[in-house]
């Protein structure tokens, strides 16, 4: 299951600048843990974007995860 769910999120550079987006939509992965962020729910998510599934949001949180998955973090000069 993780497998398929993570082939939700394409990465295409004439798509949102090649930023990771769901299943070649203009849906950037920021753009929904933004609206998750907020305090939206799945369900409103889905409501308001009606090309979306909730494969779609189960994938982006995923992807975040595998994101934050990182052995170190190093501070980058300010």
């Amino acid at each position: 299951m993780t497998n398929s769910l993570l082939d939700r999120i394409t990465l295409d550079s004439e798509i949102c600048h090649g930023k990771p987006c769901i299943r070649g939509l203009r849906y950037p992965v920021e753009f929904i843990l933004e609206l998750l962020s907020s305090g939206m729910t799945t369900e409103e998510i889905l409501d308001d974007y009606d090309d979306l599934e909730p494969e779609d949001i189960y994938a982006v949180l995923l992807f975040a995860t595998r994101l934050s998955q990182v052995k170190s973090i190093y501070k980058i000069a300010s």
